[in-house]
C-alpha cells in the first residue's frame, strides 16, 4: 500500500512539475529577451509566483499525504519582502522540503547554491537556472590548492549572484556544513558537536560581503527527527511520524572578512568563531528538539 502511495505522489509531483516549468521557461524567455531592465525586474514576480505555486502543491501533497506533524517555533515576524540570509543543518533531502513548507509565502523564494551539475536535471536544472539559482563548481579544498583558480571561479560566481539578488527580495540558503550528516563523516572530522559536522564559513563569508547592508537579518533554521534521519521515500510512505523546526532570527555580524578592514586572517580566524559559537547553539537547540521529539512520541 505505501509503495502505490510513492508512486502516485510521485506522478502527481511530475505532473505538476510540467505544468509549472512550462510557463516558468516562456517567462523566463520574454525576461531575457525584454529591452527595458524595469520590465526584466517586474517579471521577476511572475517566475517566483509560479515557483512558488509549484512548492504550495509539493507542501499540500506533503501536509494531506505523509501523516507527519510539524512542529515550528519562531518563524513569526518574518517578511515576505526582506532580505535573508538562511543557515540550516542538513541531515537529508527532505530538509529542503521542510525549509519550503515552513518559509513559501512567507519570505522571498529560497535560492541555493547548487553544484553546476545539477543543471542538467530534466526540468528542475532549467527552473533553477530560470529563477536565477547560482550554480558553482563545488571544488574541494585540495582542488583549489592545486589550482586557485578555481577558488576565485566560485567568488565570482557567488558576487554575481549577489549582485542579482540585491536587485529583489531574496533568501540565499546556505547549508553551512557543506553536506549532509552522517556518522561517518562525523566521526571523520572529529566533530567537536554532537549532532553536526563542522560548519564551513567561506561560504556564508562571501554572501554577507557581496550583499553587505541589503540583508535584513539571518534566519538561524535548526530541523529535528526524532524518528531517525528520513529519505524523500520515508516521508511519501509516511514513516516519518514527526519534524521539528526551530527558526531564530539573528542580526548580521559586525565582523565580515573580505571588507578590507584590518588583518584579514584575523578577521577570518573571528569570523569561523562566530560561526562555531552559533553551530554550537544549534548543537543545543538540536537536544532540545530531540528530547521534545521522544516526550511527544511518548
Amino acid at each position: 500500500m505505501s509503495s502505490l502511495r510513492v508512486v502516485l505522489i510521485l506522478s502527481v509531483v511530475v505532473v505538476s512539475t510540467v505544468l509549472h516549468v512550462t510557463p516558468l521557461m516562456l517567462a523566463a524567455l520574454l525576461k531575457a529577451l525584454l529591452p527595458s531592465r524595469r520590465v526584466r525586474l517586474a517579471s521577476n514576480s511572475l517566475l517566483t509566483g509560479i515557483a512558488e505555486s509549484w512548492i504550495a502543491v509539493n507542501t499540500f501533497l506533503i501536509d494531506r499525504c505523509s501523516g507527519a506533524r510539524f512542529h515550528v517555533t519562531g518563524a513569526e515576524g518574518v517578511r515576505p519582502d526582506g532580505h535573508y540570509l538562511v543557515l540550516a543543518n542538513h541531515q537529508s533531502w527532505v530538509d529542503i522540503l521542510v525549509l519550503q513548507k515552513v518559509f513559501n509565502r512567507r519570505i522571498p523564494l529560497l535560492r541555493f547554491f547548487l553544484k553546476r551539475e545539477l543543471i542538467w536535471v530534466p526540468l528542475l536544472g532549467l527552473a533553477w537556472w530560470a529563477l536565477d539559482f547560482p550554480f558553482m563548481g563545488r571544488h574541494t579544498r585540495a582542488e583549489i590548492a592545486k589550482n586557485p583558480e578555481l577558488g576565485r571561479r566560485d567568488m565570482e560566481a557567488t558576487r554575481r549572484a549577489c549582485a542579482k539578488f540585491r536587485e529583489i527580495p531574496v533568501a540565499v540558503m546556505n547549508f553551512v556544513e557543506g553536506t549532509r550528516f552522517t556518522p561517518g563523516k562525523h566521526a571523520r572530522q572529529s566533530s567537536p558537536y554532537r549532532h553536526l559536522l563542522k560548519p564551513k564559513a567561506g561560504g556564508v563569508a562571501y554572501v554577507l560581503d557581496a550583499m553587505g547592508d541589503a540583508l535584513h537579518g539571518i534566519l538561524d533554521v535548526t530541523i529535528a527527527y526524532p524518528g531517525g534521519r528520513p529519505t524523500l521515500i520515508d516521508l511519501l510512505a509516511g514513516r516519518v511520524p514527526a519534524m521539528h523546526v526551530s527558526v531564530r532570527q539573528r542580526p548580521l555580524p559586525t565582523d565580515i572578512p573580505g571588507s578590507g578592514d584590518g588583518d584579514e586572517r584575523a578577521a577570518r580566524a573571528r569570523f569561523q568563531q562566530w560561526m562555531n559559537g552559533l553551530w554550537r547553539d544549534k548543537d543545543e537547540d538540536l537536544d532540545r528538539l530531540l528530547e521534545e521529539g521522544r516526550v511527544h512520541a511518548g
